[in-house]
């Protein structure tokens, strides 16, 4: 593949906005639709390809705009419907297992992970006796994050079909000391939920994906998302993935293997309202499992910028909308594709968005782009 290069010029970035909804124009007021177009080309207008968002209103009604090109070779459409890897929004998925095996008494939060990986945590100051799996939900393992990325375009084509077992990915965190003492702060850790799946597998004597599957995504209806193994390909209709290695220069990432497995879920932002719907509605979790769920802590202090005013619980982000009260959600990025969701607390009105592009350099004003379109969407018009 070669690089794609982005002109920096309004003309070029506005490549287009489509919509389809159900919405109609008020008398004189913003619509959801109207405000969803007009955030959504913020997006956009930063330089990322392509941006898809779905608002579902406490009466149901789904309102789905779309900015920008599915491929800039060809300049193919963003397709309303189409699937993105969801990266660590699929958390919440195995969050949700973790707290229905807990609500089943088959497994409790507050296991050391020795009890169910013996010996398996060990070296170099970690020890799975004084990490539980509360701590690996809640991200306060303290377990060095060390998975395997792309630095450069060469890394990228060189290393994009490498594959990787969840062993191999927590061998490599164990040749670091721990970042803290388990339990004593928060940091964000990947590594943390491979070995949550490890723990599921031990539970269930199932493939931990087989029992998200099983548990999360035929519950819901979610017939649009895939956990796709060791497959470097996407389902269609897709928009195609893009990242910036070096500045100015998009590569075409859409190909490749994801090396942690709970980020590699496949999705489309209907599935993923589905989801987040359904878990706040209390369809997926008995209350005394989703208050555990929803118990949240501050996150650190390099978390902050990003994410103002977030606290977090055990796979959920909990964060403040600008017209009052709080949402929840867990956005993902990496591999080309980024997700942003969120859902008001009784699970009635929920938004998600992705956006088929990564630029480290536009990283905050990336999140802060799509927050400012899930806030809006949330917030709306009062009662809508």
């Amino acid at each position: 593949m070669k690089l794609l290069r982005i002109a920096v010029t309004a003309v070029a970035l506005v490549a287009g906005v489509g919509v389809t909804a159900d919405a109609h124009a008020g008398s004189g007021r913003l619509t959801d639709l109207d405000r969803l177009r007009r955030d959504i080309a913020a997006v956009h207008a930063l330089g990322l390809p392509g941006v898809q968002a779905r608002l579902v209103t406490p009466n149901g009604r789904a309102v789905v705009a779309t900015a920008g090109v599915a491929d800039l070779r060809t300049g193919r459409r963003v397709p309303p419907n189409g699937r993105a890897r969801i990266a660590s929004t699929g958390k919440a998925f195995i969050a949700t297992v973790v707290l229905q095996l807990v609500e089943e008494e088959q497994m409790g939060l507050d296991d050391p992970v020795e009890k169910w990986l013996p010996g398996v945590i060990r070296g170099n100051g970690n020890d799975g006796r004084a990490i539980t799996v509360r701590h690996l939900l809640q991200h306060t393992s303290g377990l060095h994050d060390d998975v395997p990325d792309f630095a450069t375009a060469a890394d990228y084509y060189e290393h994009r079909y490498d594959l990787y077992t969840p062993a191999q990915l927590l061998a490599r965190s164990l040749r670091h000391t721990p970042d803290f003492a388990p339990g004593t702060t928060w940091r964000y850790s990947n590594v943390g939920y491979i070995v949550a799946e490890m723990v599921i597998d031990k539970v269930t004597g199932r493939p931990w994906h087989e029992e998200v599957r099983r548990r999360v995504v035929d519950r819901t209806g979610m017939r649009h998302t895939t956990w796709p193994g060791n497959l470097p390909t996407l389902p269609g209709p897709h928009a195609r993935g893009y990242h910036e290695f070096d500045a100015g220069q998009l590569t075409d990432v859409t190909e490749q293997v994801i090396a942690d497995g709970g980020a590699a879920f496949i999705s489309t932002t209907a599935d993923v309202n589905r989801f987040f719907r359904a878990l706040l509605g209390g369809r997926l979790l008995r209350p005394a499992q989703l208050a555990e769920m929803t118990r949240t802590m501050p996150l650190g202090p390099e978390f902050e910028e990003l994410l103002p005013g977030a606290r977090y619980g055990l796979g959920l982000f909990e964060r403040p909308l600008p017209c009052g009260g709080t949402y929840w959600s867990h956005p993902g990025g990496g591999s080309g594709y980024t997700s942003d969701n969120g859902v008001t607390r009784d699970g009635r009105r929920s938004v998600s968005v992705s956006v088929s592009g990564t630029r480290p350099d536009l990283a905050l004003q990336h999140q802060r782009a799509t927050d400012a379109v899930v806030e809006n969407a949330l917030c709306g018009q009062r009662g809508s």
